[in-house]
C-alpha cells in the first residue's frame, strides 16, 4: 500500500476531559491541539561528543509545539538504565546493565555487577528524590515485572526468572525465590536475547525471541509453547485491545508481529509499512557512529534508515493530547530519535505511517541521548529510558577493523559510560496525574480502576485483582462487563467493560451465558474479546459456544471475523472447521483473513511435522521426505546416518559443514551430476564421489533439498525460527538442476573442489 504522509494538524482549540485517579472525579481542562513544529528541521554538523548536563540536554531536544520533556532521574541516581516497571503503588524499579560495553572491547561485560534500583517521588513533583539498591550483583538483568509485592527479574544468559521481595520495607529486597527454571542454557549475543515480560490484556505474559509465553499462577510462572515461534528483539508492548507490537533492530525492522497473536502463528506483511518512507529516519545531529558504514549516511551526514529500532510502546495515557493516544512510538538510539507512527486499519490489516513528513516526534542533538525504552506511566504521561552513553552497539559490531570502532575511538565515545537518565513527556495545559496506591487498597476499589482513562491503571488493576484471586468482586465485574454501573458512578466505557471481561477470565470466573451475551454486543471490540475468551470452551468443543460464535461469521467488523477464524482453530469439531472454511470462502478478497488462515495452516503443520518440516508446504515436505529416503538407502553407506560420517572414513561427513556443503547450491548440483574427486578440506578419501547424473532432475533436487535443509540446518537454526522464505531458499528445485545439467553437457570427468571454488568466484 502506498504510504500516505499525514499532514500537520491545524492548530485549533478543543475541550478535553481529563480524569483523575478515580473515575468518579472529573475535571475539564482546556488545551491546545497539536500544531507541528516551531521551526524547520536542521542538522547539527559538529556535535559535542562529551556529556551534556541534564539542563544542556533538555535544550537539545526538538519536539512538536506544546510538548516538553522533564527530567525524572539522572546519573546521581542511575547508571546504564535499560528498562523500568512500576508496582501498584507507583514505585519505579529500574533495570541497569552496568557492565554493558564499558570498553570498546567489552571488558568484563559478563561480570555479575549490575543492579535493580528502586526510585520514589515522595513529594509528588514528578522528580525522583529517593533511591535504594533493590537488588545487587546481577548479571546484566534484562526483564522485570512488578507483580503484587514482588518483582520478577531475568538476567542475561539464563532463562531462569526469580521473584524478589522487600519484607521489612527498607527499599532492599531480602527474599528471593525461583518462579521459572529450565536446564536449557540461554544463547547468543546479549542484544539477541529476550526482553519483555509484558502482562497483556489476555493475562498471558509475553517475551521476545523465545517461543514461549507465561501465566502467573499460585506464585509461579507456567509456560506455554508458541508453536510457530516468537518474534522481536529489544522491546515489547500492547495496545488497549491486547494486540502485541514487536520490533527487530537487527533486521532494521521498526515494527513487526502485530498482525495476529503469536499463539496462532507468525504473520508478517512486506508492506506493513513503506520502507522507503517509514524506514527512513530524520535525525537532527550528524551520526557517524553507525555499524552500517558510509552506505547508511545521507548527504546531510545523518543516519538514513532504522538500524537499532527498539523499546516501543503504544501511548495509552490520559495526560497528553488525545491525538497521541493509540499511536506507536519506537526508539532509534543511533539516530537519537523517537518515531511516532499512526496505526492504519484497512479491513483488519494494520500498517504504520510516520505521523510527520521527514520529521521525528522527538529528536535530540545530544550525542549521548540513547533512548532504549518508552512507557505510559501511572501519571498518564510518557516515560523515556535514556541510557545516555557513547557506545550503544554491542561488541560484535565494534571489533578490530570495523568502521564503527574507528568512529568510536576518533570521537572518544568509549569514555562516556556509567550515566543514565529518565525523562517524562508533558504537554502545555495538562497536569500529570496522581500516584496510585493499589497495593494498599481493597479489591473492590481496584475494580473501579478498570474504567480509568489511563491504560496503566486499567492494566495494573486487572493484574492485581487476578494476582489476588479475590472472587468476592465477581458479581461487580459481571455487571460492568454487560454495561451496568455496578460499583462505578457512571455507565462503564467499552474499555472498562473489556477489562472486566478479561479480569473474569483471569479469575477463572467467566460465565458462559455472559460470554455469549457479550458476543452480541454493539461494540466490535467487546465481541472480539468474547470470542477470544471463548477458547477455553472451544478446546473442549462446546457446542453452545460454537453455535454462538457461528453467528459472527459474517460480522460487519473485520477484526471480529478474523478473531472468529483464529479462535475456531482451537476446536477440533467438524462444526468449527466448517465455520472456519465458510469464513475463508466468503472473505477470499480480504488479504488479512486469507493470510491469517495460511499462518494457522503453517502452525498446524509445525505442530504435526516439527519446526523445520512444518515451515514448508506439502509439496516441499514430500520432496524432503523423498530425498531422505534416497539418502538413507544409498548415500548413508559412505556418508553415514544423518551425514555424520562412518568410522572407516569412506567419504567426508556432510553434517556440521554448512558453508562448504550447503551454502554453494550450484556446486552441490554439479557434484551429484558429475561426481567429485581429489582432496576435501585437505583430506583424501579412498573413493571418488560417484556421478549421479543418470537420475532425473527431480531425484537430484530431492536429495540435495534433504541435504541442505535437514542435514545442513541441523546445527544452524533453533526450533521455530525458520521463516517460510528462508526455508524455500534452502530447497533445490528441479528447474535449477536442469539449468546446471545443460551447462555441464559433455562433461565426463568428476569435479574437484578447487575447480568448483574457482567457478563460483568467476560467477
Amino acid at each position: 500500500m502506498k504510504n500516505k504522509i499525514l499532514p500537520v494538524i491545524v492548530c485549533i482549540a478543543t475541550i478535553m476531559l481529563v480524569t483523575t485517579c478515580a473515575p468518579s472525579s472529573r475535571e475539564t481542562e482546556t488545551v491546545q491541539e497539536e500544531s507541528g513544529f516551531d521551526s524547520p528541521r536542521t542538522v547539527l554538523k559538529d556535535p559535542k561528543p562529551g556529556y551534556l548536563t541534564p539542563e544542556e540536554s533538555l535544550n537539545s531536544f526538538r519536539l512538536p509545539r506544546g510538548y516538553h520533556l522533564e527530567l525524572v532521574a539522572d546519573e546521581t541516581m542511575l547508571s546504564e538504565p535499560v528498562a523500568i516497571s512500576w508496582d501498584g503503588n507507583g514505585r519505579m524499579f529500574v533495570v541497569q546493565m552496568e557492565t554493558y560495553m564499558q570498553t570498546v572491547d567489552t571488558t568484563n561485560e559478563h561480570t555479575a555487577n549490575s543492579r535493580v534500583m528502586l526510585l520514589e517521588d515522595t513529594n509528588g513533583d514528578g522528580k525522583m528524590d529517593k533511591s535504594s539498591v533493590y537488588i545487587d550483583k546481577l548479571m546484566l538483568p534484562r526483564m522485570i515485572l512488578a507483580v503484587g509485592n514482588e518483582l520478577l527479574v531475568n538476567e542475561t544468559d539464563t532463562y531462569d526468572i526469580y521473584a524478589y521481595k522487600d519484607t521489612d520495607n527498607d527499599g532492599i529486597a531480602d527474599q528471593k525465590r525461583i518462579v521459572y527454571h529450565t536446564d536449557k542454557k540461554a544463547f547468543g549475543n546479549l542484544e539477541h536475547q529476550r526482553s519483555g515480560l509484558d502482562w497483556n490484556l489476555d493475562n498471558w505474559i509475553y517475551i521476545t525471541v523465545d517461543p514461549v509465553r507465561f501465566q502467573y499462577k499460585v506464585g509461579m510462572l507456567r509456560a506455554d509453547s508458541l508453536i510457530s515461534g516468537s518474534n522481536g528483539q529489544w522491546g515489547l508492548t500492547h495496545d488497549n485491545y491486547g494486540r502485541l507490537y514487536y520490533s527487530r533492530g537487527g533486521a532494521e525492522n521498526a515494527g513487526s508481529g502485530f498482525h495476529i497473536n503469536p499463539a496462532y502463528g507468525q504473520l508478517e506483511f512486506a508492506d506493513a509499512y513503506n520502507d522507503s518512507t517509514f524506514g527512513a529516519v530524520w535525525p537532527i545531529i550528524k551520526t557517524p557512529d553507525i555499524q552500517g558504514g558510509l552506505k547508511r549516511i545521507r548527504e546531510d551526514t545523518t543516519l538514513n534508515h532504522f538500524t537499532a529500532a527498539n523499546g516501543q510502546s503504544i501511548f495509552r495515557g490520559d495526560r497528553l493530547p488525545k491525538t497521541l493516544v493509540g499511536d506507536y512510538l519506537i526508539n532509534e538510539p543511533v539516530a537519537r530519535i523517537i518515531r511516532r507512527a499512526k496505526i492504519i486499519n484497512t479491513d483488519g490489516k494494520r500498517t504504520l505511517e510516520n505521523a510527520y513528513e521527514k520529521e521525528e516526534f522527538i529528536a535530540s542533538s545530544d550525542m549521548n541521548f540513547r533512548p532504549v525504552n518508552t512507557y505510559t506511566g501511572p501519571d498518564g504521561c510518557l516515560y523515556i529510558v535514556d541510557m545516555n552513553r557513547g557506545i550503544i552497539q554491542e561488541g560484535t559490531w565494534t571489533g578490530e577493523g570495523s568502521y564503527l570502532r574507528k568512529q568510536i575511538l576518533r570521537l572518544g565515545l568509549q569514555e562516556n559510560i556509567q550515566h543514565g537518565r529518565i525523562w517524562r513527556l508533558v504537554y502545555d495545559g495538562m497536569t500529570p496525574g496522581p500516584r496510585p496506591h493499589m497495593l494498599d487498597e481493597a479489591t473492590d476499589q481496584l475494580v473501579t480502576y478498570l474504567d480509568h482513562p489511563n491504560g496503566w491503571w486499567r492494566d495494573n488493576a486487572q493484574k492485581e485483582i487476578v494476582l489476588r484471586g479475590d472472587k468476592s468482586v465477581v458479581e461487580d465485574l459481571k455487571r460492568i462487563a454487560v454495561g451496568k454501573k455496578g460499583p462505578l458512578p457512571e455507565k462503564p466505557s467499552s474499555l472498562g467493560r473489556l477489562h472486566a471481561l478479561w479480569t473474569l477470565s483471569g479469575l477463572d470466573a467467566m460465565d458462559k451465558d455472559l460470554l455469549m451475551e457479550a458476543m452480541q454486543d454493539d461494540d466490535p471490540q467487546i465481541r472480539k474479546a468474547a470470542v477470544w475468551i471463548s477458547e477455553t470452551y472451544l478446546i473442549h468443543d462446546d457446542e453452545d459456544v460454537i453455535e454462538a460464535i457461528g453467528k459472527l461469521k459474517d460480522d460487519e467488523d473485520s477484526d471480529v471475523r478474523i478473531q472468529v477464524m483464529l479462535s475456531l482453530s482451537k476446536s477440533k469439531s467438524p462444526e468449527a472447521k466448517a465455520l472456519g472454511a465458510e469464513i475463508l470462502a466468503s472473505n477470499a478478497g480480504n488479504e488479512m483473513i486469507v493470510s491469517a488462515q495460511k499462518s494457522l495452516n503453517k502452525t498446524e503443520a509445525i505442530r504435526t511435522y516439527g519446526a523445520k518440516m512444518g515451515s514448508l508446504n506439502a509439496v516441499s515436505r514430500k520432496m524432503i521426505t523423498d530425498g531422505a529416503a534416497i539418502f538413507r538407502s544409498l548415500c548413508s553407506t559412505c556418508h553415514g546416518v544423518e551425514g555424520k560420517g562412518v568410522p572407516t572414513n569412506l567419504a567426508p561427513p556432510l553434517a556440521g559443514n554448512f558453508r562448504r556443503y550447503v551454502r554453494n547450491k550450484d556446486a552441490m548440483i554439479r557434484i551429484l551430476l558429475n561426481g567429485l574427486t581429489g582432496p576435501v578440506d585437505g583430506k583424501t578419501y579412498p573413493e571418488n564421489m560417484t556421478a549421479m547424473g543418470m537420475n532425473d532432475d527431480q531425484w537430484i533436487a530431492s536429495v540435495l533439498s534433504y541435504l541442505r535443509y535437514d542435514i545442513g540446518l541441523s546445527e544452524r537454526r533453533s526450533p521455530g525460527s525458520i521463516s517460510e522464505e528462508f526455508a524455500n531458499r534452502m530447497l533445490v528445485m528441479p528447474e535449477e538442476v536442469k539449468k546446471i545439467r545443460e551447462q555441464s553437457t559433455g562433461r565426463t570427468t568428476p569435479w574437484t573442489w578447487e575447480q568448483l571454488d574457482k567457478l563460483a568466484q568467476n560467477q
